[in-house]
Protein backbone atom coordinates (compact mmCIF):
# COMPACT_ATOMS: atom_id res chain seq x y z
CA UNK A 1 0.00 0.00 0.00
CA UNK A 2 1.05 3.53 -0.89
CA UNK A 3 2.64 6.01 2.31
CA UNK A 4 0.78 9.05 2.83
CA UNK A 5 1.39 12.12 4.11
CA UNK A 6 -0.60 14.23 6.38
CA UNK A 7 -1.57 17.30 4.24
CA UNK A 8 -0.36 20.55 6.75
CA UNK A 9 -2.36 23.54 7.31
CA UNK A 10 0.31 25.76 5.16
CA UNK A 11 0.29 22.75 2.72
CA UNK A 12 -3.48 23.68 2.04
CA UNK A 13 -3.79 27.42 2.50
CA UNK A 14 -0.72 27.39 -0.53
CA UNK A 15 -2.76 24.96 -2.47
CA UNK A 16 -5.47 27.72 -1.87
CA UNK A 17 -3.11 30.32 -3.19
CA UNK A 18 -3.29 28.61 -6.83
CA UNK A 19 -5.79 31.24 -7.88
CA UNK A 20 -2.94 34.06 -7.08
CA UNK A 21 0.20 32.34 -7.60
CA UNK A 22 1.74 29.67 -9.31
CA UNK A 23 3.34 28.45 -5.88
CA UNK A 24 6.70 28.09 -7.08
CA UNK A 25 9.78 29.29 -5.21
CA UNK A 26 13.30 30.17 -7.25
CA UNK A 27 16.72 29.74 -6.85
CA UNK A 28 19.88 30.85 -8.99
CA UNK A 29 23.84 30.48 -7.39
CA UNK A 30 26.61 30.65 -10.26
CA UNK A 31 29.89 28.86 -9.24
CA UNK A 32 33.47 29.61 -11.39
CA UNK A 33 33.55 25.98 -10.88
CA UNK A 34 32.16 22.76 -12.54
CA UNK A 35 29.82 20.56 -9.88
CA UNK A 36 30.57 16.83 -9.92
CA UNK A 37 26.96 15.79 -11.39
CA UNK A 38 27.62 12.38 -9.21
CA UNK A 39 27.86 13.73 -6.08
CA UNK A 40 25.07 15.98 -6.58
CA UNK A 41 22.72 13.26 -7.30
CA UNK A 42 23.85 11.18 -4.63
CA UNK A 43 23.08 13.95 -2.04
CA UNK A 44 19.85 14.58 -3.70
CA UNK A 45 18.41 10.98 -3.31
CA UNK A 46 19.35 11.28 -0.01
CA UNK A 47 17.43 14.05 1.21
CA UNK A 48 14.82 13.35 -1.57
CA UNK A 49 14.49 10.02 1.21
CA UNK A 50 14.83 12.25 4.00
CA UNK A 51 12.21 14.46 3.09
CA UNK A 52 9.18 12.50 1.84
CA UNK A 53 7.55 15.43 0.97
CA UNK A 54 9.56 16.15 -2.24
CA UNK A 55 9.06 12.89 -3.93
CA UNK A 56 5.03 12.53 -3.27
CA UNK A 57 1.71 13.35 -4.96
CA UNK A 58 -0.61 15.96 -3.79
CA UNK A 59 -4.87 14.61 -4.16
CA UNK A 60 -7.20 16.79 -3.21
CA UNK A 61 -9.98 14.85 -2.68
CA UNK A 62 -12.44 17.41 -1.69
CA UNK A 63 -12.95 16.46 1.38
CA UNK A 64 -9.11 15.36 3.51
CA UNK A 65 -6.34 16.24 1.41
CA UNK A 66 -3.35 14.00 1.72
CA UNK A 67 0.29 13.46 -0.17
CA UNK A 68 1.17 10.04 -1.73
CA UNK A 69 4.65 9.46 -1.27
CA UNK A 70 5.79 8.18 -5.47
CA UNK A 71 8.38 6.64 -6.84
CA UNK A 72 11.20 8.06 -8.65
CA UNK A 73 14.13 8.34 -10.77
CA UNK A 74 16.78 10.93 -9.89
CA UNK A 75 16.88 12.27 -13.90
CA UNK A 76 13.49 13.31 -13.37
CA UNK A 77 14.74 15.40 -10.40
CA UNK A 78 17.89 16.26 -11.93
CA UNK A 79 18.67 17.92 -15.42
CA UNK A 80 22.03 18.37 -16.57
CA UNK A 81 22.89 20.68 -19.83
CA UNK A 82 26.02 21.78 -21.64
CA UNK A 83 24.67 25.60 -22.89
CA UNK A 84 26.79 29.04 -24.66
CA UNK A 85 27.60 31.72 -22.65
CA UNK A 86 25.39 33.59 -25.34
CA UNK A 87 22.12 30.85 -24.23
CA UNK A 88 22.86 30.91 -20.69
CA UNK A 89 20.69 33.30 -19.54
CA UNK A 90 17.38 31.89 -21.67
CA UNK A 91 17.90 28.46 -20.38
CA UNK A 92 18.39 29.97 -16.89
CA UNK A 93 15.31 31.95 -17.30
CA UNK A 94 13.07 28.72 -19.33
CA UNK A 95 14.00 26.44 -16.28
CA UNK A 96 13.08 29.01 -13.16
CA UNK A 97 9.64 29.41 -15.05
CA UNK A 98 8.70 26.32 -14.77
CA UNK A 99 5.01 25.45 -13.20
CA UNK A 100 5.52 21.71 -11.17
CA UNK A 101 1.52 20.77 -11.05
CA UNK A 102 1.05 19.52 -6.93
CA UNK A 103 -0.20 16.23 -8.42
CA UNK A 104 3.37 15.63 -9.86
CA UNK A 105 5.55 12.51 -8.64
CA UNK A 106 8.23 15.22 -7.74
CA UNK A 107 7.85 18.63 -6.16
CA UNK A 108 11.15 19.92 -6.72
CA UNK A 109 13.71 19.97 -9.86
CA UNK A 110 17.07 21.25 -9.87
CA UNK A 111 19.04 21.57 -13.05
CA UNK A 112 22.93 22.71 -13.34
CA UNK A 113 23.78 24.20 -16.65
CA UNK A 114 27.36 23.93 -17.55
CA UNK A 115 29.29 26.44 -19.73
CA UNK A 116 32.91 26.37 -19.75
CA UNK A 117 34.70 25.16 -16.39
CA UNK A 118 31.77 27.09 -14.69
CA UNK A 119 28.28 25.57 -13.57
CA UNK A 120 24.69 26.78 -12.62
CA UNK A 121 22.72 25.50 -9.50
CA UNK A 122 18.99 26.16 -10.52
CA UNK A 123 16.28 25.11 -8.15
CA UNK A 124 12.18 25.00 -8.86
CA UNK A 125 9.84 23.75 -5.77
CA UNK A 126 6.24 24.05 -5.00
CA UNK A 127 5.79 26.48 -1.80
CA UNK A 128 3.05 23.58 -0.50
CA UNK A 129 6.02 22.01 0.32
CA UNK A 130 8.35 24.19 1.94
CA UNK A 131 8.88 28.14 2.36
CA UNK A 132 11.80 30.41 1.62
CA UNK A 133 13.60 30.21 4.81
CA UNK A 134 13.36 26.30 5.18
CA UNK A 135 14.54 26.34 1.25
CA UNK A 136 17.76 28.75 2.28
CA UNK A 137 18.29 25.99 5.20
CA UNK A 138 17.94 22.96 2.72
CA UNK A 139 20.50 24.59 -0.02
CA UNK A 140 22.90 25.35 2.87
CA UNK A 141 22.78 21.66 3.44
CA UNK A 142 22.91 20.58 -0.03
CA UNK A 143 25.63 22.24 -0.12
CA UNK A 144 27.46 21.44 3.10
CA UNK A 145 26.71 17.69 2.67
CA UNK A 146 27.58 17.90 -0.99
CA UNK A 147 31.32 18.87 -0.12
CA UNK A 148 31.49 16.32 3.30
CA UNK A 149 31.03 13.69 0.30
CA UNK A 150 32.86 14.68 -1.98
CA UNK A 151 35.94 15.73 0.37
CA UNK A 152 35.40 12.81 3.01
CA UNK A 153 33.26 10.13 1.12
CA UNK A 154 30.45 10.94 4.04
CA UNK A 155 27.12 9.64 3.59
CA UNK A 156 25.29 13.06 2.78
CA UNK A 157 21.98 12.40 5.19
CA UNK A 158 22.12 15.33 7.18
CA UNK A 159 18.70 17.36 6.41
CA UNK A 160 16.36 17.93 9.51
CA UNK A 161 13.91 15.33 10.03
CA UNK A 162 10.48 15.76 11.83
CA UNK A 163 7.57 17.25 12.08
CA UNK A 164 5.85 19.52 9.09
CA UNK A 165 2.85 20.75 11.49
CA UNK A 166 2.08 24.55 12.17
CA UNK A 167 1.35 23.64 15.62
CA UNK A 168 5.37 23.62 16.58
CA UNK A 169 5.10 27.78 16.70
CA UNK A 170 3.16 27.28 20.00
CA UNK A 171 5.36 24.26 21.41
CA UNK A 172 8.19 26.97 23.32
CA UNK A 173 5.14 29.20 24.95
CA UNK A 174 4.11 28.81 28.27
CA UNK A 175 0.64 27.42 28.59
CA UNK A 176 -0.57 30.71 29.51
CA UNK A 177 0.70 31.63 26.31
CA UNK A 178 0.24 29.19 24.31
CA UNK A 179 -3.67 29.66 25.40
CA UNK A 180 -3.52 32.92 24.64
CA UNK A 181 -1.80 32.80 21.15
CA UNK A 182 -4.57 29.80 20.25
CA UNK A 183 -7.32 32.43 20.84
CA UNK A 184 -6.27 34.74 18.20
CA UNK A 185 -9.00 34.41 15.48
CA UNK A 186 -9.22 37.64 14.18
CA UNK A 187 -7.26 38.45 11.15
CA UNK A 188 -5.41 42.07 11.76
CA UNK A 189 -4.31 42.55 7.73
CA UNK A 190 -7.19 44.23 6.00
CA UNK A 191 -8.32 44.84 2.52
CA UNK A 192 -6.25 47.46 0.70
CA UNK A 193 -7.05 48.42 -3.13
CA UNK A 194 -3.72 49.79 -3.86
CA UNK A 195 -2.24 47.81 -6.48
CA UNK A 196 0.51 47.45 -8.89
CA UNK A 197 -0.49 49.43 -12.20
CA UNK A 198 -0.24 46.08 -14.43
CA UNK A 199 -1.83 45.69 -18.16
CA UNK A 200 -5.40 43.77 -18.33
CA UNK A 201 -4.90 40.24 -17.60
CA UNK A 202 -4.25 38.32 -21.17
CA UNK A 203 -4.49 34.89 -22.19
CA UNK A 204 -1.19 35.64 -24.50
CA UNK A 205 0.62 36.60 -21.18
CA UNK A 206 3.77 34.68 -19.99
CA UNK A 207 5.28 33.93 -16.82
CA UNK A 208 8.54 36.00 -16.35
CA UNK A 209 11.46 37.16 -13.61
CA UNK A 210 11.92 40.65 -13.79
CA UNK A 211 15.28 41.37 -11.95
CA UNK A 212 17.22 44.66 -10.23
CA UNK A 213 21.13 44.70 -8.58
CA UNK A 214 21.79 47.51 -6.49
CA UNK A 215 25.40 47.57 -5.86
CA UNK A 216 27.70 46.03 -2.70
CA UNK A 217 29.00 49.76 -1.62
CA UNK A 218 25.39 51.09 -1.36
CA UNK A 219 24.66 48.48 1.42
CA UNK A 220 26.84 49.72 4.39
CA UNK A 221 25.27 53.59 3.37
CA UNK A 222 22.01 51.91 3.33
CA UNK A 223 22.50 50.14 6.83
CA UNK A 224 24.54 53.52 8.45
CA UNK A 225 21.32 56.01 7.47
CA UNK A 226 18.80 53.94 8.53
CA UNK A 227 20.26 53.81 12.03
CA UNK A 228 20.70 57.36 12.12
CA UNK A 229 16.70 57.34 11.83
CA UNK A 230 16.11 54.39 13.91
CA UNK A 231 15.48 52.09 10.99
CA UNK A 232 16.13 48.25 9.58
CA UNK A 233 17.50 47.78 5.96
CA UNK A 234 14.08 46.11 5.42
CA UNK A 235 12.79 49.43 6.67
CA UNK A 236 14.50 51.38 3.86
CA UNK A 237 13.89 48.98 1.21
CA UNK A 238 9.98 48.85 2.64
CA UNK A 239 10.02 52.89 2.39
CA UNK A 240 11.89 53.12 -1.63
CA UNK A 241 9.38 50.93 -2.58
CA UNK A 242 6.35 52.53 -1.20
CA UNK A 243 7.24 55.83 -2.27
CA UNK A 244 8.25 53.85 -6.25
CA UNK A 245 4.12 52.20 -5.63
CA UNK A 246 3.18 55.81 -5.11
CA UNK A 247 4.56 57.15 -8.45
CA UNK A 248 4.32 54.09 -10.49
CA UNK A 249 0.64 53.44 -9.73
CA UNK A 250 -0.18 57.60 -9.53
CA UNK A 251 -1.90 57.14 -6.30
CA UNK A 252 -2.63 60.63 -4.71
CA UNK A 253 0.29 60.86 -2.05
CA UNK A 254 -2.77 61.97 0.83
CA UNK A 255 -4.56 58.18 0.00
CA UNK A 256 -3.24 55.66 3.06
CA UNK A 257 -1.85 52.34 1.50
CA UNK A 258 -0.05 49.08 2.76
CA UNK A 259 2.76 46.30 1.97
CA UNK A 260 2.61 43.04 3.57
CA UNK A 261 5.89 42.04 4.44
CA UNK A 262 6.48 37.61 5.04
CA UNK A 263 7.15 37.31 8.41
CA UNK A 264 9.09 33.84 9.28
CA UNK A 265 7.37 32.35 12.07
CA UNK A 266 10.62 30.15 13.38
CA UNK A 267 11.04 33.52 15.44
CA UNK A 268 8.98 32.12 18.42
CA UNK A 269 11.21 28.61 18.13
CA UNK A 270 14.14 27.76 20.04
CA UNK A 271 15.24 25.26 18.32
CA UNK A 272 13.87 23.90 15.01
CA UNK A 273 16.43 21.14 14.95
CA UNK A 274 13.60 18.65 15.40
CA UNK A 275 11.66 20.08 12.53
CA UNK A 276 10.48 19.21 9.37
CA UNK A 277 11.22 21.09 5.90
CA UNK A 278 7.93 22.88 5.90
CA UNK A 279 6.39 26.41 6.04
CA UNK A 280 6.39 28.89 8.38
CA UNK A 281 5.75 32.05 7.03
CA UNK A 282 2.77 34.38 7.52
CA UNK A 283 2.04 37.89 6.37
CA UNK A 284 2.08 41.30 8.67
CA UNK A 285 1.00 44.48 6.94
CA UNK A 286 2.84 47.68 6.84
CA UNK A 287 0.45 50.13 6.53
CA UNK A 288 0.92 54.21 6.02
CA UNK A 289 -1.31 56.54 6.69
CA UNK A 290 -0.30 58.50 3.23
CA UNK A 291 3.16 59.12 1.01
CA UNK A 292 3.93 62.26 3.20
CA UNK A 293 5.27 65.67 1.75
CA UNK A 294 8.43 64.15 1.35
CA UNK A 295 10.24 60.38 1.08
CA UNK A 296 11.05 60.90 4.89
CA UNK A 297 7.48 61.17 5.88
CA UNK A 298 7.26 58.07 4.62
CA UNK A 299 9.88 56.86 6.42
CA UNK A 300 8.66 57.68 9.79
CA UNK A 301 5.25 56.17 9.14
CA UNK A 302 6.78 52.87 8.09
CA UNK A 303 9.21 53.04 11.12
CA UNK A 304 5.97 53.56 13.05
CA UNK A 305 4.04 50.60 11.31
CA UNK A 306 7.05 48.54 11.86
CA UNK A 307 7.43 49.13 15.20
CA UNK A 308 3.75 48.23 15.86
CA UNK A 309 4.01 44.70 14.95
CA UNK A 310 7.57 43.97 15.98
CA UNK A 311 6.69 44.87 19.50
CA UNK A 312 3.26 42.00 19.47
CA UNK A 313 4.54 38.90 21.22
CA UNK A 314 2.52 37.28 19.02
CA UNK A 315 3.90 38.63 15.52
CA UNK A 316 2.70 36.51 12.42
CA UNK A 317 0.18 34.24 15.06
CA UNK A 318 -3.34 36.54 14.56
CA UNK A 319 -5.97 34.43 12.43
CA UNK A 320 -3.81 31.35 12.37
CA UNK A 321 -6.12 29.41 15.05
CA UNK A 322 -9.30 30.64 12.71
CA UNK A 323 -7.76 29.07 9.29
CA UNK A 324 -6.86 25.81 11.77
CA UNK A 325 -10.84 25.84 13.02
CA UNK A 326 -12.14 26.35 9.27
CA UNK A 327 -10.10 23.65 7.94
CA UNK A 328 -11.08 20.83 10.62
CA UNK A 329 -14.86 21.57 10.84
CA UNK A 330 -15.18 21.30 7.24
CA UNK A 331 -14.50 19.19 4.33
CA UNK A 332 -12.17 20.69 2.24
CA UNK A 333 -13.57 22.03 -0.12
CA UNK A 334 -16.00 24.24 1.96
CA UNK A 335 -13.69 24.99 4.02
CA UNK A 336 -11.77 26.83 0.94
CA UNK A 337 -14.64 28.80 0.07
CA UNK A 338 -15.04 29.86 3.10
CA UNK A 339 -11.85 31.25 3.99
CA UNK A 340 -11.62 32.84 0.75
CA UNK A 341 -14.10 34.64 2.21
CA UNK A 342 -12.66 36.07 5.06
CA UNK A 343 -8.74 36.32 3.50
CA UNK A 344 -7.88 39.33 2.10
CA UNK A 345 -5.06 38.23 -0.29
CA UNK A 346 -2.34 41.44 -0.35
CA UNK A 347 -2.58 42.98 -3.43
CA UNK A 348 1.10 44.25 -3.14
CA UNK A 349 3.89 42.74 -1.11
CA UNK A 350 7.21 42.20 0.31
CA UNK A 351 9.30 39.20 1.35
CA UNK A 352 12.97 40.18 2.36
CA UNK A 353 14.76 36.65 2.11
CA UNK A 354 17.59 38.09 3.31
CA UNK A 355 21.35 37.36 3.04
CA UNK A 356 22.60 34.45 0.95
CA UNK A 357 25.63 33.29 3.08
CA UNK A 358 28.49 32.18 0.33
CA UNK A 359 30.51 30.74 2.84
CA UNK A 360 27.73 28.27 3.53
CA UNK A 361 26.88 27.99 -0.03
CA UNK A 362 30.30 26.85 -1.05
CA UNK A 363 30.90 23.90 -3.15
CA UNK A 364 33.85 21.87 -2.30
CA UNK A 365 35.00 24.82 -1.08
CA UNK A 366 34.08 27.28 -3.84
CA UNK A 367 31.81 30.04 -2.76
CA UNK A 368 28.62 30.86 -5.46
CA UNK A 369 29.48 34.65 -8.03
CA UNK A 370 26.16 35.30 -7.52
CA UNK A 371 23.05 34.30 -6.96
CA UNK A 372 18.75 35.43 -5.83
CA UNK A 373 16.24 33.60 -4.58
CA UNK A 374 12.63 34.81 -5.56
CA UNK A 375 8.80 34.20 -4.08
CA UNK A 376 6.34 32.21 -6.63
CA UNK A 377 5.12 33.81 -10.19
CA UNK A 378 2.11 36.00 -9.14
CA UNK A 379 -0.95 36.58 -11.23
CA UNK A 380 -2.80 39.77 -11.89
CA UNK A 381 -3.41 42.01 -10.18
CA UNK A 382 -0.78 40.43 -7.12
CA UNK A 383 2.90 41.51 -6.81
CA UNK A 384 5.36 40.40 -4.53
CA UNK A 385 8.74 41.61 -4.59
CA UNK A 386 11.63 39.55 -3.09
CA UNK A 387 14.89 40.83 -1.77
CA UNK A 388 18.40 38.68 -1.70
CA UNK A 389 21.82 39.72 -1.36
CA UNK A 390 25.48 37.91 -1.72
CA UNK A 391 28.43 39.81 -0.50
CA UNK A 392 25.76 43.21 0.49
CA UNK A 393 24.94 42.94 -3.55
CA UNK A 394 21.11 43.20 -3.25
CA UNK A 395 18.72 41.67 -5.80
CA UNK A 396 15.19 42.99 -6.35
CA UNK A 397 13.04 40.44 -7.73
CA UNK A 398 9.50 40.20 -9.04
CA UNK A 399 7.73 37.04 -10.74
CA UNK A 400 5.29 37.82 -12.86
CA UNK A 401 2.95 36.71 -15.41
CA UNK A 402 2.06 39.44 -18.10
CA UNK A 403 4.14 40.92 -21.01
CA UNK A 404 6.56 43.33 -22.13
CA UNK A 405 4.73 46.48 -20.77
CA UNK A 406 4.37 44.88 -17.34
CA UNK A 407 8.21 43.97 -17.24
CA UNK A 408 9.02 47.50 -18.26
CA UNK A 409 7.05 48.79 -15.90
CA UNK A 410 8.14 46.15 -13.16
CA UNK A 411 11.76 47.42 -14.34
CA UNK A 412 10.90 51.59 -13.88
CA UNK A 413 9.85 50.88 -10.48
CA UNK A 414 13.06 48.84 -10.13
CA UNK A 415 15.20 51.85 -10.71
CA UNK A 416 13.00 54.28 -8.81
CA UNK A 417 13.78 52.09 -5.28
CA UNK A 418 17.68 52.20 -6.21
CA UNK A 419 16.60 56.27 -7.02
CA UNK A 420 14.59 56.61 -3.82
CA UNK A 421 17.32 54.54 -1.58
CA UNK A 422 20.08 56.98 -2.93
CA UNK A 423 17.66 60.05 -1.71
CA UNK A 424 17.92 58.22 1.63
CA UNK A 425 21.16 57.82 1.91
CA UNK A 426 22.53 60.75 0.31
CA UNK A 427 20.23 63.15 2.53
CA UNK A 428 20.73 61.49 6.00
CA UNK A 429 24.58 60.50 5.78
CA UNK A 430 25.43 64.54 4.88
Amino acid sequence: MARKLNAELWDKMHYLFRDYNDRMVHVELRYDYKIDIEALKTVLVCFFEKAPVLHSSFTDNKIHPYWTVMDYKIDDVLTVKDVSEEDLDAEINDFLVQYIPPEASIQMKVAVFNHGDKSVLCVVENHMCMDGGDLKYFMKTLCSEYTRFVQEGASPVDLRTGTRSYESVYEDFSASEKRMAKSLYKNINTPDEHGFPFTPDSIRDKSFIAKHKISADKFDLIRTAGKKQGATINDMILTAYFYALYEVAGFDWRESCSISCAIDLRRHLKDVDHQGVTNHTAWMQCKIPNRGTDIFDTLQYVIQSSAGFKEDKYMGLHGLPLLSFGYKILPHAASEEIIKIGYANPLVAMSNIGVLEVEKLALDGNQPTDGFMSGAVKYKPYALLSVTSVRKELTLSMCCRGNDEDKARIERMFRLIEDNLDVLVGTINQ
